[in-house]
């Protein structure tokens, strides 16, 4: 077994295949069928409930994806009544907008149930050492994705 790294194109294929298993397997343990809402829904508001109003541009710069696609996404949610929108008070032009208590009580359920599940696999599957790496892991997972 060498010590070297593997090469950063093989390191890509494989973080994304357990990247995407894993995706999978956290919508499985807490399931949104009964619920018109995707991942991307999920996650912008998550966001906006975590960080507070936004704009579209913002949520779409955060989450890396187009505008457009941010613009329908926040459409989506507030069409559900997820989100309000409000008038940006630095610029009249843009709007801002916020979770409703709908909005932060559904951001809350789903994500508690599927960290519910992790957490227990976590701690009746990896060892100490194990778990220390994957927090690593994770902060470089982070770091990757704000790069």
């Amino acid at each position: 077994m060498s010590s070297e790294p593997a090469p950063p194109e093989d390191t890509a294929v494989e973080l994304m295949r357990a990247m995407t298993r894993l995706r999978a397997r956290l919508r499985t343990e807490a399931p949104i069928d009964d619920l018109p809402w995707n991942w991307s829904h999920l996650t912008t508001l998550r966001r906006v409930v975590q960080q507070g109003p936004a704009t579209v541009t913002e949520l779409a710069q955060a989450e890396h994806v187009r505008r457009q696609s941010m613009a329908e996404t926040v459409a989506a949610l507030r069409a559900g009544g997820l989100v309000s929108a409000a008038k940006d008070p630095n610029d009249g032009r843009k709007s801002l907008f916020s979770a409703t208590p709908a909005g932060a009580d559904l951001s809350e359920r789903i994500p508690a149930a599927r960290e519910a599940w992790l957490a227990a696999v976590i701690g009746s599957t990896l060892r100490a050492g194990e778990r220390k790496t994957l927090d690593r892991a994770a902060e470089i997972m982070n770091r990757l994705a704000d790069s």
